[in-house]
């Protein structure tokens, strides 16, 4: 397996952004759209950078026919990802008190990103699954967002514990989706972004294209 790099590594935080302006987006017009986090952001969630749904839409053209991707999280409010990410690691905390604070931020940040870069709240990245015509969710293995202790590691893109099945669809998936630009963040299957400081990095770009913000 190769090396996986986390939101916590300093490689990530020193990529740096030259933040291109570009505007947030509504795709409920545009994808299929799963309405499971509403209730935590608000409606901020169904909003990505205009570049990163065009390559969701080129993504969605190469599926093969009869499946459909299905939009659950894009943009992320700051002060909603700091939450998060505050909560996890709490809880991390209690279960491992010998940890110490640079353990449990780089293990928070298996499953939810440090808020100073967090790819969602640039709205760069999207959590993403596939459906079959009928929105029927496929088998990938997990549930989405399934943290990496419930699910013995099987939320990592690669794990070897899942069926030949959810391995096939999490590939189709991964190769629309890496065709059209996106990259996935290793440690979760359904999380792939495009102009982040993570996509950088993994990309050899010399710049994120988009920085944290605020929903206007």
């Amino acid at each position: 397996m190769n090396e996986i790099i986390l939101m916590s590594d300093a490689r990530v935080a020193a990529i740096p952004v030259e933040e291109c302006g570009e505007r947030l987006v509504d795709v409920s017009g545009s994808l299929l759209v799963d309405d499971r986090k509403h209730k935590d952001s608000e409606g901020a969630e169904i909003h990505l950078r205009q570049g990163v749904l065009d390559r969701l839409l080129h993504a969605h053209n190469l599926l093969p026919e009869g499946l459909r991707l299905l939009f659950v999280e894009g943009y992320r409010p700051p002060a909603l990802q700091r939450r998060y990410f505050e909560s996890y690691a709490d809880e991390l905390r209690g279960e491992h008190p010998d940890w110490s604070a640079d353990r449990l931020r780089a293990a928070a940040s298996r499953y939810v990103s440090p808020p100073e870069i967090a790819p969602h709240s640039a709205g760069a990245a999207v959590d993403l699954t596939l459906a079959a015509a009928d929105g029927r969710e496929l088998d990938m293995g997990t549930p989405m967002n399934a943290t990496p202790e419930e699910s013995d590691g099987a939320c990592y893109t690669d794990a070897d514990n899942i069926t030949d099945t959810a391995r096939a669809n999490r590939a189709v998936l991964g190769g629309a989706l890496s065709a059209a630009g996106l990259v996935n963040y290793p440690t979760e299957w359904w999380h792939w972004s495009y102009g982040d400081r993570y996509w950088a990095l993994a990309s050899g770009a010399p710049a994120a294209l988009y920085g944290p913000r605020e929903l206007p």
